[in-house]
């Protein structure tokens, strides 16, 4: 793989410095001639490993996954190294949860005790994954599940095959279902020893790749799919490019995140397509007073030409946002059947300033709620309507542009509901077109303008504003 830039960007609203792809030597390394066999039956994990450590004592290259069907536990990447899936390649993670060890990472917003990772690398430079394979997270062993979202049918034959059912939710195991507790407390303490965090091991679920603090990153070709916990997931990143993808989560599956880009810079996504299980493609930067202390901004990212067919929000910024978000391009996306279409939500607490994000030529179709949704009160704790003093602890949301984009069908065109003491301020809608059951709704908001901008509601009044200032709509 040829040292090489991506185009630069024309056509930004911001300067963004070009993203840099990998460099991966010309060596190649086929899993097979260090053991592999793609049965469906054979455990691989020695030989994977095996064929990565002969590639990073080499001084990189490639590691080929050929066609087959290829079992394993956890694979660590290295640097200068790509990991290739070719077509007819299918990968299945072992589902035994004793092969995927506890280690210290970052995982919704904390840095905190998880397991493994089914494809991890940590302080990697020059890493790729690529080709037309299948990796499957095999994240049914790990999940639980909410009642609500089976058929009758589906939820007796899942009790039937075991696990534990508490408060409307089956989990796998005793350990995943009384984990939580442990958890939190641990988390609470600040303790971070792996040690301590065995006997909540099952809760812990891996997700599918994560990468922290690599530069140079490159995702192009591969379908990531059936998560135990969110699906791709760069922390603390530089230089990564995501193209080609394809990352897909069962509707129903808990935590099933598409790609969450957390505490990333220089990063370009596109030509991608994602249907999850949560929010599809989210923008993060660590949650509460850990996020402000790592203080790791998401910035400079262009996102385009993705297709979203299911998740919680096709875009989604927060709700861990503490470190920040800024210089984000959003373009010529699709979203269809999402709950929310472009979805920006924080909460008191979390701090942190969400700036500086470009949106233009979104298309939406049959979205279950909002097109667009503001929200600082995510969270169900210290929702007061009454204001607070502005702290250190107040999320920020100014300086957003939407231009060029058309929903048909939403359950709400707009919703913007800030802070009484802190609204969201300073969004242009230009050129938008929603038609959806109810109008655009504005309250604890400053400087929000519609120009050129038709809201077709089925019922009510197409814009309503409550506590508001310089609201400008349409005659």
């Amino acid at each position: 793989m040829a040292a090489t830039k991506l185009t630069e960007e024309k056509d930004l609203p911001f300067d963004m410095p070009a993203v840099e792809l990998p460099v991966i030597p010309d060596e190649e390394f086929n899993i097979v001639d260090f053991g592999a066999r793609g049965d469906g039956r054979h455990d691989n994990t020695s030989s994977i490993q095996a064929a990565i450590e002969a590639c990073s004592m080499q001084g990189g290259g490639t590691v080929r996954i050929p066609a087959g069907i290829w079992r394993t536990g956890p694979i660590r990447l290295q640097s200068h190294m790509r990991l290739h899936a070719e077509s007819g390649a299918l990968i299945i993670f072992n589902s035994n949860r004793d092969d995927y060890p506890l280690i210290f990472t970052s995982y919704e917003g904390l840095r905190t005790v998880r397991c493994i990772p089914a494809i991890y690398g940590a302080d990697l430079e020059h890493v790729a994954i690529t080709g037309q394979g299948v990796f499957d997270g095999s994240g049914e062993a790990w999940r639980p599940v909410k009642r609500m979202k089976l058929t009758d049918g589906q939820w007796q034959k899942l009790t039937n095959s075991g696990g534990y059912v508490e408060g409307g939710t089956w989990w796998p195991t005793e350990m995943s279902l009384k984990g939580a507790s442990l958890v939190k407390s641990l988390i609470a303490k600040n303790i971070q020893d792996p040690a301590a965090f065995r006997p909540a091991r099952d809760h812990l679920r891996p997700t599918l790749v994560q990468l922290d603090r690599c530069r140079y990153v490159l995702f192009d070709g591969p379908t990531f799919r059936n998560s135990a916990a969110w699906n791709v997931h760069p922390w603390l990143c530089e230089h990564v490019t995501i193209r080609n993808v394809s990352i897909r989560n069962p509707w129903n599956s808990q935590n099933g995140d598409g790609l969450d880009l957390d505490s990333c810079r220089y990063a370009n996504i596109c030509d991608s397509v994602f249907d999850v299980g949560d929010d599809a493609i989210c923008i993060k930067s660590g949650k509460d007073a850990d996020g402000r202390d790592l203080g790791a901004p998401t910035e400079y990212v262009t996102i385009r030409n993705c297709q979203v067919f299911h998740g919680h929000g096709g875009f989604v910024i927060g709700s861990e946002m503490s470190g920040g978000v800024r210089h984000v391009y959003l373009t010529d996306c699709v979203f269809i059947g999402t709950d929310a279409g472009l979805r920006f939500k924080s909460t008191r607490g979390r701090g942190g300033t969400v700036e500086k994000i470009y949106i233009r030529n979104v298309r939406m179709k049959d979205i279950g709620k909002e097109a667009i949704i503001f929200s600082s009160y995510y969270s169900g704790k210290n929702n007061t309507e009454e204001a607070v003093p502005v702290t250190e602890e107040t999320p920020v949301f100014r300086d957003f542009t939407i231009r060029d984009t058309t929903c048909v069908g939403a359950g709400r065109a707009v919703l913007i509901k800030g802070l009484p003491e802190m609204p969201v301020q300073n969004v242009l809608f230009d050129n938008v077109l929603l038609a959806a059951r109810t109008g655009a709704a504005c309250a604890n908001a400053e400087h929000i303008v519609f120009r050129n901008t038709t809201v077709i509601p089925e019922q009510g009044e197409a814009f309503t504003v409550d506590d508001a200032e310089k609201v400008i709509i349409p005659e």
